[in-house]
């Protein structure tokens, strides 16, 4: 896969991967890991489509130093203008978990206007699953922005999100999840200023239920697809349900046996439904 950069007006950066011929189908990861999350899929879609895999402000290669705001909505114009500049005007765009609530917080806001969208498992209107493992995660990653406790939090954080941290949030325990988090967390500690980002990032991401997406769901004028996995315990199955009664023109498919990395789960199906939606 080629690494590409794209910068935003204000000089923000954003580095994506791009590998295939084809129709440009953007994929975007959810929170915490990189473009990686989608790479067991990568060679079931190359051959269909040129697929762009981008990875989030203050994640992976992209943008991490402090000085942006990186508020959701600041998120939702970054990532709107880089699926239609990259993508086109009427994007296939997809996203698995804060990925996903980016890309609706984007059309929501009219930044974006996809031919066609995959969610994958992600919040949508509800509540975090584990409230109060949730609001650990976010005390913690809010108090890196402290003067003094910035490179100490990105240590803390390796330390928190071992390896094996992977296996866990996949259902299969595939051993390449554990890859998948090392890297995630390999320039994490003693990073200051991604620290100090992700202080930031955590102040300002939602942290109750996003009502307001149930009036955004009937509204949606385009081909959706819920592509859910049956042991997600951060994301169950019936937060896709609830929103299938909403959606004018949605498909709703589960993979069995698949967990939070549904793409390393079950690469094979995650490729076949993408294909079959957006192919």
């Amino acid at each position: 896969m080629r690494l590409r950069l794209w910068h935003t007006a204000a000089g923000a950066r954003i580095a994506y991967r791009e590998v295939g011929t084809g129709p440009p189908l953007i994929l975007v990861h959810s929170a915490g890991l990189s473009h990686r999350e989608f790479e067991p899929a990568v060679e079931g879609l190359a051959h269909r489509f040129r697929l762009i895999l981008p990875d989030l402000p203050a994640h992976g290669d992209s943008e991490d130093r402090p000085r942006h705001p990186y508020t959701f909505d600041w998120l939702a114009e970054v990532l709107g203008a880089f699926c239609t500049e990259v993508g086109g005007r009427r994007p296939l765009v997809g996203g698995h978990g804060l990925g996903a609530d980016v890309l609706i917080r984007a059309i929501e806001l009219d930044l974006l206007a996809p031919g066609r969208l995959v969610l994958m498992p992600c919040r949508l209107h509800r509540p975090p699953e584990h409230a109060r493992v949730h609001s650990a995660w976010m005390g913690a990653a809010r108090a890196a922005g402290v003067p003094g406790l910035d490179r100490v939090a990105g240590h803390a954080a390796r330390i928190a999100f071992r390896p094996e941290r992977g296996l866990a949030l996949s259902a299969r325990r595939v051993p390449e999840a554990a890859d998948l988090v090392r890297h995630a967390m390999a320039d994490i500690g003693g990073n200051a200023n991604l620290a100090r980002s992700w202080a930031r990032l955590a102040r300002e991401l939602p942290r109750e239920p996003r009502r307001e997406v149930l009036d955004l769901l009937p509204r949606l004028e385009l081909p959706v697809l819920l592509l859910w996995a049956d042991e997600d315990r951060h994301h169950p199955l019936r937060g896709a349900e609830e929103a299938m009664d909403l959606l004018p023109d949605a498909i709703l498919r589960v993979l069995p046996g698949t967990g939070y990395l549904i793409a390393y789960d079950d690469p094979v199906g995650v490729a076949r439904e993408l294909i079959a939606f957006c192919g």
